[in-house]
């Protein structure tokens, strides 16, 4: 029995990439990449917390941090499973949802404008 290569599908996803989008902008590097590797999520959130409090004179009082934790994840895992998949559909899987669901999720965070700018610098 002899193993076949999937067809690659060309979808608009293939182009996304939070990584190169942040080097594009010269916002990261691979020594950076490496030492925030080294970090757990819990010590990269506390430590993006405790950066911007000081750039507040030490208080972020008012702020709804704690509500906002919800929607600031899921902001984050629907920008990689978009750069992870090749396809909206593939996408839209990964993350267990329906379609309606999907372009509700989509329309609220708007990621297609956020990736949007690094594929018009490629042509």
């Amino acid at each position: 029995m002899t193993w076949k290569k999937k067809k690659k599908l060309q979808g608009k996803n293939r182009y996304y990439s939070v990584s190169k989008k942040l080097r594009r902008e010269y916002r990261s590097n691979d020594e950076f990449e490496i030492m925030l590797n080294n970090l757990s999520l819990e010590e990269i959130i506390a430590l993006k917390l405790e950066l911007a409090s000081k750039s507040a004179g030490g208080y972020l009082y008012g702020l709804p941090i704690w509500r906002s934790l919800r929607y600031v994840s899921e902001d984050a895992v629907l920008k990689y499973a978009l750069s992870a998949t090749r396809t909206r559909v593939e996408a839209m899987r990964f993350l267990g949802m329906i379609p309606i669901e999907y372009r509700k999720v989509v329309q609220i965070y708007g990621h297609e404008k956020y990736f949007e700018e690094e594929t018009t610098e490629d042509s």
